[in-house]
C-alpha cells in the first residue's frame, strides 16, 4: 500500500540538515554547490518534500562534516548524545 503522506523521519532529516547548514552558516545555494547537487533538489530535501536517499544522505553528512546517522536522530537524542 502507498503512502499518502511522508512519513516522520522525513521532517527529522530535513531539520536536521537545516540545522546543521546554518550552523556551518552557509546558504542552501552555496551548500548544494559544495556538494556538487541541484539547489532546487536541495531544498526541496531541506523543507522535507523529497524522499532522498542514502546515498545523498551520505553525500550532505559529508559536506556538513558529520556522521551521517546524525541526521537520522531525533533532536532530543542529539542532546543526550552531545552530553556523553
Amino acid at each position: 500500500m502507498k503512502r499518502a503522506h511522508p512519513g516522520c523521519l522525513r521532517a527529522t532529516v530535513a531539520a536536521n540538515i537545516r540545522r546543521y547548514r546554518k550552523a556551518l552558516g552557509v546558504s542552501q545555494q552555496v551548500f548544494a554547490y559544495d556538494i556538487e547537487m541541484d539547489r532546487t533538489y536541495f531544498g526541496g530535501i531541506e523543507r522535507g518534500e523529497r524522499n532522498v536517499s542514502i546515498d545523498n544522505i551520505e553525500r550532505i553528512a559529508t559536506g556538513l562534516k558529520i556522521s551521517a546517522h546524525l541526521l537520522l536522530m531525533q533532536p532530543e537524542s542529539l542532546a543526550v548524545e552531545a552530553e556523553s
